[in-house]
């Protein structure tokens, strides 16, 4: 009869689950002694000064393979979006931090990385190489980490006491942590700056796992690590919602290598049930960071729906990820930031392989089990980690990613680690000549792939190189090309997306911009409406159209373009600020100024809705008002000649003739040709020596007048 103490009961008092989560926590011997049963030992571990070495040259070796990381720059993947025109998370004052625990921007709800990045705000500004130092640090750190993770769980399953064999362990531990460190799959997540959520995640992750197993090495006295375990776990939920497969590997580990679950001890005897009750405040973390990642994916509206991809091809693509990340493990070449999402046909030979080689590699798992536990260990570990992220779940453009490597790639480097000890048991020198040209080569290889994340043309140019057929490639390299200010380049770009793919409504929409600002406004205006018939729901097309209506002098047509790009994004600044201009050139400056107001809301270091409304002002006579907005343009986008122009036309209202020059000056040193600045510094210059002039004139008068006094 099974006793009812050993359940947890919904009934229970506080105090009674904490009694029963200690007593987890507390390793017994069992009653009668059971053949062939070994309870889990202390770790032999290496002498103190090689565990104080081998961390050091990780870290440093991890730093010099990343190295050119630190002169990238951001990219337009995501890093738009989340930085460069993002004001929400640029500091941590408590509207900061209301905003990072608050929103799910772009589907993600990571409110510890936010932190983070807040805090390289403040100690970087917009400086791109503080964002990456942050990145690169963290990854060194997470390599450190797997070391000490390595050293437990290597010396978990293959304990030897013998001095030699404890070098052996740190050196095979070290193999493992640069292994993981140096794979060019890493590098998507850390020259990325975007990705700092898998870094920072990482870390919490590995630093739970190793909490866990120093608190089963302290059995009754490692209580304090259990919840700082249950704490750690908390911070990687906060930093990417990814690390919801953590319970599931801890109970991995607890079958092996500490076998507290299954063989002797069995599934459901008392001593497993404590193993299944201790990971209840873990499944409870991760059962609401899931609830929260779907409320925030959904919200995106990014998650492919049954009738784009059936089951069938959400398991395809599964059976394709989980093949395609192996293949990429074994040979890290060809890798890209885009493997895009192509139509999927299940019974596609791509397919059909990467069905057969996960069902060989579980049959060889099952089959090796006893000889080499850690097989099926790493295997099962592999799937759990995935699973989010894969094509049952399909969410993006893309059919896989290297950054879903992380987590998922730890496994396999302890595997790795665990070959190289048992090689090097017969084969020292060899086996540990093969592993320094596998983490040279590894390194070299990851030297090369960090730099193609330099900046966004490279990037976009190499995704192309990698695949031709990409539209998404091809329009992401356009927007490269168009924000350096090669309109016609990025024309061709854009142009290629759409011969690849007719129906890409962002191509319409960028090709229409980028036509427009070459003045070819009935030909933009044609891909716009080209666009909303693709996509009605289109904000960034309805403003954009709106844009140029106003161009062609129809205003009310444009502000009904407005209208609707803000019914569709409310917090869509540009279309605020484009309607302000609407209504300034129609005279209603109030209506204009409101509009002005609320983009500089949404969007405080918009530079243009400053300057506009500034002119605004300036045509209601608030001259001083209009100063002050021009000067928050300029602080804003101190290369605006308009905005001195401007700003000195004011002053030369106000009688400021010295100060309206100095400001014209200004204008030409950013733009010689700007004939409206030259004209008019050439009018202030003049009215000043006339000024002069007169001045000189009235001066000898008096003084003549003052002689005449004298002499009378």
């Amino acid at each position: 009869m099974v006793e009812q103490e050993d359940f947890p009961s919904e009934f229970m008092s506080r105090k009674s689950t904490s009694r029963k989560l200690e007593a987890a926590l507390t390793p017994r011997q069992p009653e009668l002694p059971e053949r062939g049963r070994r309870e889990p030992v202390p770790v032999a571990l290496p002498r103190r000064w090689v565990l104080r070495l081998v961390p050091v040259l990780i870290a440093l070796v991890t730093f010099a393979a990343f190295l050119p990381t630190l002169q990238n720059q951001f990219v337009n993947w995501d890093d738009a979006d989340n930085f460069l025109d993002n004001p929400h998370y640029r500091g941590l004052g408590w509207s900061q931090l209301r905003w990072m625990w608050t929103a799910f921007h772009m589907g993600h709800w990571i409110p510890l990385t936010w932190m983070t990045l807040g805090l390289d705000y403040r100690l970087w500004g917009m400086n791109p190489v503080g964002y990456h130092l942050t990145s690169l640090v963290l990854h060194a750190a997470n390599a450190i980490v797997l070391y000490f993770v390595a050293l437990r769980i290597l010396g978990l399953a293959l304990p030897d006491p013998g001095d030699r064999r404890r070098a052996s362990l740190a050196l095979a531990a070290g193999f493992a942590a640069l292994l993981f460190a140096l794979h060019p799959l890493r590098v998507e997540s850390v020259a990325w700056a975007t990705e700092r959520r898998d870094v920072l995640s990482g870390l919490f992750y590995l630093l739970t796992i190793l909490a866990y197993l120093r608190a089963l090495e302290r059995g009754e006295r490692g209580r304090g690590w259990y919840w700082g375990a249950v704490g750690l776990f908390a911070c990687a939920l906060l930093s990417k919602s990814m690390a919801v497969s953590l319970p599931i590997v801890l109970l991995i580990l607890d079958v092996y290598p500490l076998k507290r679950l299954g063989g002797a001890t069995g599934w459901w005897s008392k001593s497993a049930r404590r193993v299944y009750l201790e990971k209840i405040p873990f499944v409870l973390l991760a059962g609401a960071a899931a609830a929260i990642a779907f409320l925030a994916l959904f919200q995106l509206h990014n998650m492919a729906v049954l009738d784009k991809l059936s089951v069938p091809g959400r398991l395809a693509i599964s059976a394709y990820n989980l093949s395609f990340y192996l293949w990429k493990m074994v040979v890290p070449v060809t890798l890209s930031p885009l493997y895009e999402l192509g139509p999927v046909n299940p019974s596609a030979t791509p397919f059909l392989l990467s069905y057969a080689a996960v069902l060989a590699i579980t049959v060889l798992a099952l089959a090796v089990r006893h000889r080499v536990p850690g097989l099926p260990v790493a295997w099962l570990a592999y799937l759990i980690i995935l699973l989010p992220v894969l094509g049952i779940f399909q969410n993006g453009p893309q059919v896989a990613a290297d950054r879903y490597t992380y987590l998922a790639g730890m496994g396999w480097a302890l595997l790795a680690g665990a070959g190289l000890l048992c090689a090097s048991r017969r084969l020292p020198v060899l086996s540990a000549g093969l592993a320094l040209v596998l983490l040279g080569g590894l390194g070299s290889l990851t030297w090369s792939q960090t730099r193609i994340w330099h900046d966004s043309e490279t990037l976009w140019s190499h995704a192309v190189a990698i695949d031709p057929s990409s539209p998404l490639g091809e329009y992401n390299w356009g927007l490269a090309l168009d924000r350096q200010g090669k309109v016609t380049e990025a024309i061709e770009r854009y142009q290629a997306a759409l011969r690849l793919n007719p129906n890409y409504a962002d191509a319409h929409n960028s090709v229409g911009a980028a036509l427009a600002n070459q003045g070819k406004v009935a030909e933009a205006i044609e891909h716009y409406q080209t666009a909303l018939r693709l996509r009605p729901d289109f904000a960034e097309a309805h403003g954009n159209l709106g844009a140029a209506l106003a161009q062609q002098g129809m205003l009310a047509e444009a502000n009904d373009r407005y209208r609707q790009a803000l019914q569709i994004k409310p917090d869509y600044a540009d279309a605020h600020g484009n309607w302000g201009n609407a209504l300034a050139r129609q005279g209603k400056l109030a209506e204009a100024n409101e509009h002005y107001r609320q983009a500089l809301q949404i969007k405080p270091d918009y530079a243009d809705a400053h300057f506009n409304w500034g002119n605004a002002l300036a045509r209601q006579g608030e001259l001083a008002a209009a100063i002050a907005h021009y000067q928050q343009a300029l602080q804003i986008k101190p290369d605006s000649a308009q905005a001195h122009t401007n700003w000195g036309n004011v002053l030369a209202q106000q009688g400021k003739l010295d100060e309206a020059i100095a400001h014209y000056q200004q204008a030409l040193q950013i733009r010689p040709d700007h004939a409206a600045a030259r004209a008019n510094l050439h009018e202030a210059l003049r009215a000043r020596d006339m000024g002069k002039e007169d001045t000189a004139h009235y001066r000898e008068a008096e003084e003549k007048e003052q002689r005449a006094k004298r002499a009378r």
